[in-house]
């Protein structure tokens, strides 16, 4: 199981904390697909170690910025394809800009599924937001993906932002259905310390949407998306039957995975069952990587946290002890 990070965006969503730097040209771009290639090198047996689940998630920032020679160098670097699943993260404003071949380009390169950042349908949320399209073109860049045959794709909204009714809440979700995405992403607007609405709120120019509104909003996910036939897999993804992601359920059931580039993070999980997770730096050259050796405490409350997200649970036949510490930090 495979991440690659890809650290650049044309411009920066008010929400976000991953780490990204301003696109800047081809020289610099060029610079970063050779350090990931040499990564890639540096790390191939840990790599060939975590591909029981043959999985390739490609995200960012926004990969949908980079070259697609340079993405198609990166890929072919790694050489493990075809993979189960081949996902990658895109911005509707490079899918209308780059149009129909694009998508041909990702499908010659084995890419089964695409993940779109849509957030919302409402174009006074998507400019609070500083998204770079809008609802139109989000619309148009939809109706591109489904123009070629043999992709996945999946949906990603975002609930609890400050002054969003739930009717446009639930205008969005209607009109998300109608398009019948295979899987659909939703995620509360959370404040992260670094972001452009975490300092707003600390300046008292925005406040945080109440917690019932909130409530309110997912309830609303939950029902329509049910009704139309999406399995409520895991407590932010709804997918139809048999469109799951499988990647990303495999973080959830603790399954080794390495991540490349900056800031990535991976979990190695050795024969004699030491688990050792490590992460690298947020650095747009030069990155490094750091790691710690997980204890049997730290496993079991991951393994009983990841699972609580799901709707399959703690596995039932074993013997789970759950401290106070741990309920604390579930709470």
């Amino acid at each position: 199981m495979i991440y690659i990070h890809i650290p650049f965006c044309k411009s920066f969503c008010i929400y976000c904390d991953f780490y990204s730097e301003i696109a800047r040209g081809n020289s610099c771009m060029e610079s970063f697909a050779d350090e990931i290639c040499a990564e890639i090198a540096d790390r191939r047996t840990e790599i060939e170690s975590t591909l029981g689940t043959n999985t390739l998630y490609i995200g960012g920032g926004t990969p949908s910025v980079l070259p697609f020679p340079l993405l198609r160098r990166i890929v072919d670097s790694l050489g493990y394809g075809p993979y189960d699943e081949f996902t990658i993260e895109v911005n509707p404003d490079d899918i209308c800009r780059l149009g129909e071949g694009y998508i041909t380009d990702l499908q010659s390169l084995g890419v089964n599924r695409i993940s779109m950042g849509v957030q919302s349908l409402d174009d006074g949320i998507l400019r609070w937001m500083k998204r770079r399209h809008d609802a139109e073109g989000a619309r148009k860049a939809y109706s591109i993906l489904r123009s070629v045959s043999g992709f996945a794709v999946s949906v990603d909204l975002i609930t609890g932002v400050p002054g969003m009714s739930l009717e446009a809440l639930q205008n969005t979700v209607n009109d998300v259905l109608d398009w019948h995405p295979e899987h659909i992403s939703a995620y509360q607007l959370s404040i992260e310390d670094g972001s452009s609405l975490a300092g707003m709120i600390e300046r008292g120019e925005v406040q945080e949407a109440p917690e019932e509104e909130c409530r309110a909003q997912y309830d609303l996910l939950c029902q329509r998306l049910r009704q139309a036939g999406y399995h409520h897999y895991e407590i932010s993804n709804w997918a139809l039957p048999g469109h799951e992601a499988r990647h990303n359920s495999a973080y959830w059931t603790r399954q080794a995975y390495v991540g490349l580039g900056p800031g990535a993070h991976s979990l190695l999980i050795l024969p004699d069952g030491t688990q050792r997770r490590s992460w690298n730096s947020q650095a747009i050259s030069g990155w490094t990587s750091d790691g710690e050796t997980l204890t049997p405490a730290e496993i079991r409350e991951e393994e009983i946290m990841l699972a609580a997200r799901t709707d399959s649970g703690p596995i039932p036949e074993k013997d789970w002890f759950i401290s106070d510490e741990i309920i604390a930090r579930m709470i």
